[in-house]
């Protein structure tokens, strides 16, 4: 592990997600990185090979499991079906960490596919508080939640995302997953300053990061995975570890996913522009 890395849990250090095409290094060979994290909804299957290659990696790594179905936020009732195997997974892996989004992905019975922002009103806070509860009851842990990108705003928004965020935390404990690249992209998108966004979201309750690239479509970023991490980005990653520590950071590539080389090389900068940034942070942040 490195030394730039904060324990939470046992999660430590700098991470990539399992993705298929990396098995065989992952597993046979000895890969420059700290820790995986595996898509939920890939592995809540009975059996077959990938609840089997996921916990051949569990054997070697640290694990963290990260959800895009939970739909925290819509006005649905929660699926029921779908906690009950979240749980069975939960229970298997046992991994360090439990994320999803805070977002929704359906209603009325229609699931959308997509990571829809809400609308930041004390009614959508309230609401979405009263289901974080339900699910840390139904898990026995802290859920951990991801800020999405997003591309427009409500109209009905009452506070910033990251009053929004600071507001659950405080009501429901939760933990917050802090997507750099999407706070980059909503702060394009939507024009707000995305420094005021990391000075905003409570430090003590980040206890992972995602990297990301996007797709620059000239008017609009689109929050993609296919790229490696822009400079804006990279820049961006360094005044959050400056202000929150040294949190455990992955870099997510879902599409047009290189080789595992090259992602570790990725890491391997994500590491050096951590540690340049808790060298020179404030003695008094660092307490």
């Amino acid at each position: 592990m490195t030394d730039t890395s904060r324990e939470f849990g046992m999660l430590q250090g700098f991470g990539l997600g399992v993705r298929p095409v990396h098995y065989a290094e992952i597993l046979e060979g000895a890969p420059r990185i700290d820790w995986f994290e595996a898509l939920s909804e890939n592995y809540m299957v009975p059996g077959g090979r990938p609840p089997a290659m996921l916990m051949r990696v569990r054997e070697r790594f640290p694990v963290v499991l990260h959800g895009v179905s939970l739909s925290i936020g819509s006005t649905d009732p929660l699926d029921r079906a779908y906690l009950d195997r979240l749980a069975a997974l939960v229970e298997q892996v046992q991994p360090e960490l439990v994320s999803d989004h805070l977002c929704w992905t359906g209603v009325g019975g229609t699931q959308i596919h997509d990571l829809l922002p809400l609308p930041y009103s004390e009614e959508a806070l309230a609401h979405v508080a009263a289901r974080v509860h339900q699910v840390q009851d139904y898990l026995k842990r802290p859920l951990m939640l991801e800020n999405v990108s997003a591309y427009v705003g409500y109209r009905q928004s009452e506070m910033t995302e990251w009053e929004f965020l600071s507001g659950l935390v405080a009501r429901t404990g939760c933990q917050l997953l802090l997507d750099v690249n999407n706070i980059y992209v909503s702060a394009f998108n939507q024009g707000f300053d995305a420094l005021a966004f990391l000075e905003g979201v409570p430090a003590a309750a980040v206890r992972q990061i995602h990297l990301a690239g996007h797709s620059n479509e000239g008017d609009v970023l689109i929050d993609t995975h296919d790229h490696p991490v822009c400079e804006e980005v990279w820049a961006l990653y360094g005044t959050a570890m400056r202000r929150l520590g040294p949190v455990p950071t992955m870099i997510e590539r879902d599409a047009d996913i290189p080789p595992l080389a090259e992602l570790e090389a990725e890491l391997d900068r994500a590491r050096t522009i951590a540690a340049a940034a808790l060298a020179t942070r404030p003695r008094a942040a660092a307490e």
